[in-house]
């Protein structure tokens, strides 16, 4: 790599390498209002991959009503220097979706991307805190209205396994 200015980015997810134990809360029902949350085990592993410019997870999600493998895959890209995460689920193998995008400030991640729900058009935020060496948060939302307003409707507790 020619611009030392980008090696900082290759170590960006080099906290999350290897498997952590998961508490998932996830709302039941997203952007109606509802205030009722499951909650339920999963594990996760990730490793890097293009020479620490790409990184993959391995997740299980013990979800009520029926367990499921998925994987996010995340690449970087050199000219936006921005980060770029899809997420991959067993039970719908047929797309990637759109991806999340974004990067890492003063310790926390945030990425934004666009995404549908119920057939209307949604922004998705994805947002790592509380980063140690054994444990993290992430959390997801999702606005209606352009990023005005927000729902966090699924947080991860993650803990080194």
């Amino acid at each position: 790599m020619s611009d030392p200015s980008l090696e900082q980015h290759r170590h960006d997810w080099d906290w999350l390498v290897g498997a952590w134990n998961v508490r998932h809360r996830r709302l039941k029902e997203r952007l109606t209002g509802n205030t009722e949350w499951d909650e339920f085990n999963g594990t996760s592993r990730m490793w890097q991959t293009v020479n620490g410019f790409g990184t993959v997870d391995d997740d299980w999600l013990d979800i009520p009503g029926g367990a499921y493998r998925a994987m996010a895959v995340r690449g970087f890209d050199t000219q936006t220097r921005q980060w770029s995460i899809w997420w991959f689920d067993e039970r719908y193998p047929q797309s990637l979706g759109e991806p999340v995008r974004g990067g890492f400030r003063d310790g926390v991640g945030e990425f934004i991307g666009d995404d549908t729900l119920r057939g209307q058009p949604i922004k998705a935020r994805f947002r790592w805190t509380e980063i140690t060496a054994t444990s993290a948060r992430w959390e997801q939302a999702f606005s209606p209205d352009n990023g005005a307003t927000w729902e966090v409707n699924w947080w991860m507790a993650f803990t080194r396994a």
